[in-house]
């Protein structure tokens, strides 16, 4: 963790921004080659964490991968098939070579707490622990992040106890040297069960797929204020291609509910994001599988979707300057802001010396530009649909500045960054002779 506890570090002491794609079905439905073309667009977007699952949730017990092999012997945790992970291995170490990390799922959720779906519940806190253990020694020193759960939720005092000990099983398998969460199910929050728990390095929550302009904010909001303090992203947003509430008629979610997603969740405060799509999570391929919750896209088509390209279009911007620095302020907002389709969002950096300020429908941004400490400010539009930027103008810090949106509609998102003109990073995306 970064000294504010806030963001992920990578060994070097850098900020890790966790950009995240789920690909939950990855190691069990794609061959070696499926998976090298999927990775390499993944890491060509921007990507920088892959979200995959052991134990798969489709039949993943009892349908081989795809080649032949099945993850257990006798559907039994302590008997992992060496031919089978040896496929997960290739995985991993493809998506090492292409600088991807693997959040790594030991097992989908419903092999513990069936709740709905194909099961069966084939673990007990002893087998967790012995399982744990074998993948984290298994692991131990590749870039992989652990993520237990799988989109449920502990419910009894069995499932905590399972969830502890493949937890303890990782650790000792792995010595402790790599970083762990939760993946709850939809609409809920790993910091609701094991917030405090030593093994639980930052918290995810699950903000789901029922309903547009769902306000994942809220989630990132309450664990931002939670004691100790821990890192939190949203894990699983509403997916790009998905029909809203799981009904075609709805409509299906667009690029636009997916960058609306990323953008509150990381201006309330994200340590990073996990975005998806419908299709790819599922490696939707009609010629070799039936379609799950009506998805439409074959895969192949659908890993090039807008929202894929887009929040690398966000990452970018976060990355020129010093993101690990950001804090939400809601305060720098003026006049009305309905928390709407078109709920406004703002962040600055602890120095007071830059903002980035999201307004989701493009209606205008009234900004408290006295709140910054620089005299010198430069006002710039960044379009999270292209990742141009455009510039506004040098602005001084004397009080409430109204900025127009270039273009205004229902989906027509942009952000405006104002930066402290003599800093290295002001001027993000303007042409050399403009930054001056």
């Amino acid at each position: 963790m970064m000294p504010d506890k806030r963001t992920i570090t990578r060994g070097d002491g850098k900020p890790f921004f966790w950009l995240g794609d789920t690909a939950w079905e990855l190691f069990h439905r794609l061959t070696k080659e499926e998976a090298d073309f999927y990775l390499k667009r993944r890491a060509e977007q921007g990507f920088t964490v892959i979200q995959a699952v052991a134990l798969a949730e489709f039949d993943g017990l009892t349908q081989p991968n795809q080649y032949g092999q099945l993850p257990l012997k006798n559907n039994d945790p302590t008997q992992p098939n060496e031919l089978y992970f040896q496929h997960v291995d290739y995985v991993i170490n493809k998506a090492a070579s292409l600088g991807l990390v693997t959040g790594l799922l030991p097992t989908w959720g419903d092999k513990f707490n069936k709740k709905w779906g194909v099961g069966p519940e084939i673990f007990t806190p002893e087998n967790a622990r012995v399982y744990g253990e074998w993948l984290g020694k298994r692991y131990k020193g590749k870039p992989v992040i652990w993520i237990l759960g799988g989109d449920r939720s502990p419910e009894a005092e069995k499932h905590f106890a399972i969830i502890r000990a493949m937890a303890e099983g990782i650790r000792a398998g792995n010595g402790g040297t790599q970083l762990m969460t939760y993946h709850p199910m939809g609409n809920s929050n790993s910091a609701a069960f094991f917030h405090k728990d030593n093994w639980l390095n930052f918290n995810m929550y699950q903000s789901g797929h029922s309903a547009r302009n769902a306000k994942n904010y809220v989630m990132q909001r309450q664990n931002y204020q939670l004691f100790p303090v821990k890192p939190t992203l949203d894990g699983e947003p509403r997916y790009e291609d998905h029909p809203i509430n799981w009904k075609p008629e709805q409509d299906y979610f667009n690029a636009h509910d997916a960058r609306q997603a990323a953008w509150w969740a990381m201006l309330a405060g994200g340590a990073g994001h996990t975005y998806g799509n419908h299709n790819v999570w599922q490696f939707f391929d009609p010629n070799r599988n039936k379609p799950i919750s009506v998805a439409r896209t074959h895969w192949r088509r659908a890993v090039d979707s807008e929202g894929a390209w887009q929040v690398g279009f966000l990452r970018k911007l976060y990355e020129s300057h010093p993101w690990n620095q950001l804090i939400p302020e809601q305060s720098l907002l003026k006049g009305d802001n309905p928390d709407d389709a078109g709920y406004q969002m703002a962040a600055w950096g602890e120095s007071k010396d830059f903002l980035f300020a999201y307004t989701p429908t493009g209606k205008p941004l009234k900004i408290d530009l006295a709140k910054l400490q620089a005299t010198q400010l430069k006002a710039y539009w960044f379009n999270p649909r292209d990742g141009i930027t455009t510039l506004i103008g040098d602005f001084k810090n004397d009080g409430v500045k109204e900025f127009q949106t270039p273009v205004s509609c229902p989906t027509c998102d942009w952000v405006l960054v104002v930066d402290d003109a003599t800093k290295p990073w002001a001027g993000y995306g303007l042409p050399k002779a403009v930054k001056k």
